[in-house]
């Protein structure tokens, strides 16, 4: 009995991910730890209140996201460096889709943003109950890059306004854009000027300087000048006053069904976060030698929203960038997310005065170096010469981003994966069979032209499970074949299944109605190569007799018992390619 309590605790305990890595903690990693978590707030600070600026939210609360967050994290999180806070493209889905929802009452809003980070920790906790984490997959990587590459230029068109010191406006990037090219005749000069040598300090800096908190020091310059200068009186625009002191923690002010779209919103956030996190997350585990849990990483994201929507945050994710520097800086454990909690907590304290005479286009400046990486398009290029499938499934994700917005390109490029997926699977290159000279060896004439044909036998191979998406197309490739051959005297078909380790009952009924169309020629078929499994659903199928056996065997037995030179001449060794 103790012993099965023991077990079931250990299990627990396996869900929180400290119980494995403090018992191995050394006490000379707390000083990198220290490092890195200091590092990263003095990262955190200028990109949080950008961000948050940019989701429509008092800046103080990208702050909250970071604080919050990341000892959510580290409490439930399974990689050792990820950095966990607002993001730039969640940032922009929070503020293009709760506009609508909330009108011009700005309390609204922000209660809106918050239970959309609730929402997100619960639909985390059903994905972890589900083990969803097949989600990673649905998005290949070049979709990815057109997603990606769409939500840079979108971020960054929302932000030139800010930068030129005008209006600005629009629902998507060529709305923004046309609004923006009518008003640059109203371009602040002065606005221009702070903007682009914020833009141009930090450059620099991050290229004199990697791993340094850069745009914080941009941040403290600006600031200063700012204040010296008399900016705000020459109608540059500020931050204002930042409320200090730590954010209060309560449950969310409304119900799931007192906004509609909310569930959708929070879904679309959990797949780009799970998708984003877990890309960075794996990225650093393999770098550091040890296992990253994908399905736990559901709990420390579930875990992380739920901290910063307690604290009135907007949902948070992890990201590559705060990552790294998280990373370059030292960080040896999630301990590093604890300082780094830690010091904004003590900047929130004493520290948001300071931050009055911020201006915008500084803050418009870390977001468009921020979000520059997203950017792409020689990787684009590169897929366009090289797999013309995958260039135009990121343009989709691209063009998707641009024309209907963060959520929407999300989501199709969600769908597109899905459908290219099924589009391949329906298509799979059916091999025929040809004898390698001087061996019993064969395999794809189609790739190999100098094999032997086969002269009296058939021989298929399709390289790709047989299911139902797909079997229509094998058997049409097959009876094409056959018909294009015009031997008056096949004697064989032969199918070689050792490609096709999953078989579905449409993959049998496939072998079924080619039996019955050969059966009327008086031309057997057989089957080699037929997995395990595979072999089962035949029996299973009641197919076993009519397709002579489907035991292992050879394909050049099989061959040789036939006779009759359909295997030509030649001798080696018997395999197959």
């Amino acid at each position: 009995m103790a012993k099965t309590e023991n077990h079931g605790l250990r299990k627990w305990l396996s869900y929180l991910p400290p119980t494995q890595w403090l018992p191995d903690y050394r006490a000379s990693y707390l000083p990198s730890d220290l490092v890195a978590g200091v590092t990263l707030a003095a990262y955190a600070i200028p990109v949080s209140l950008a961000y948050a600026t940019l989701a429509g939210l008092q800046p103080q609360v990208g702050i909250y996201g970071y604080l919050l967050g990341g000892l959510g994290y580290a409490l439930f999180g399974s990689s050792r460096q990820l950095a966990v806070g607002p993001t730039s493209a969640i940032s922009l889905m929070i503020a293009s889709t709760i506009a609508s929802m909330a009108g011009d009452d700005a309390l609204h809003y922000a209660q809106i943003a918050s239970l959309a980070a609730f929402t997100v920790a619960g639909l985390a906790l059903i994905s972890w109950a589900l083990r969803l984490s097949v989600l990673v997959k649905l998005i290949s990587d070049s979709i990815l890059v057109g997603f990606k590459t769409g939500a840079g230029l979108t971020i960054a068109m929302t932000q030139l306004p800010s930068l030129f010191g005008v209006a600005g406006g629009g629902h998507n990037f060529f709305e923004r854009l046309v609004l923006l090219l009518g008003q640059l005749g109203e371009t602040n000069p002065i606005v221009l000027a702070v903007g682009l040598l914020a833009i141009v300090a930090i450059v620099a800096g991050d290229r004199m300087f990697p791993g340094r908190p850069v745009a914080l020091v941009v941040v403290c310059v600006a600031i200063i000048a700012a204040t010296l200068l008399g900016l705000p009186a020459m109608g540059v625009p500020i931050t204002g006053a930042i409320p200090s002191g730590l954010p209060s923690l309560h449950g969310p002010a409304l119900r799931l069904s007192d906004v509609e779209g909310i569930v959708p919103l929070a879904g679309g956030v959990l797949l780009l976060a799970y998708i984003e996190g877990v890309s960075a997350a794996r990225s650093f585990a393999a770098k550091h030698g040890y296992a990253l849990d994908p399905r736990q990483e559901f709990l420390g994201i579930g875990a992380a929203n739920l901290f910063a929507a307690l604290g009135q945050g907007y949902p948070v994710a992890g990201g590559l960038s705060q990552s790294a520097v998280n990373d370059k800086a030292g960080a040896r454990s999630p301990l590093a997310l604890v300082f780094t909690s830690i010091t904004l907590a003590i900047c929130l304290l004493f520290l948001t005065g300071l931050l009055e005479n911020l201006p915008k286009a500084v803050l418009a400046a870390v977001v468009l170096t921020a979000v520059a990486g997203l950017v792409n398009f020689p990787e684009l290029r590169r897929m366009s010469q090289v797999s013309r499938v995958d260039f135009y499934a990121a343009t989709i994700a691209l063009v998707g981003v641009l024309l209907l917005g963060i959520l929407q390109g999300i989501l199709l490029a969600a769908l597109a994966s899905i459908i290219m997926l099924l589009i391949r699977a329906s298509h799979p290159h059916v091999a025929f069979l040809g004898r390698i000279p001087g061996t019993h060896d064969y395999s794809d004439i189609g790739l190999h032209p100098e094999n032997e044909p086969l002269e009296r036998a058939i021989v298929f191979r399709p390289e790709s499970n047989l299911i139902y998406v797909n079997a229509d197309t094998v058997l049409q490739a097959v009876l094409d074949r056959i018909e294009a051959e015009k031997v008056s005297d096949l004697k064989l078909v032969v199918c070689d299944l050792s490609a096709s380790p999953l078989l579905d009952l449409a993959g049998s009924g496939m072998l079924r109605k080619l039996h019955a169309e050969l059966a009327m020629r008086n031309i057997p078929l057989r089957v080699v190569g037929a997995h395990g499994r595979a072999r089962d659903l035949l029996r299973a199928d009641n197919l076993e007799e009519k397709l002579g056996g489907v035991e292992g065997r050879s394909l050049d037995e099989l061959l040789r018992a036939f006779g009759g030179g359909i295997r030509g001449a030649g001798s080696s060794a018997q395999t197959q390619h």
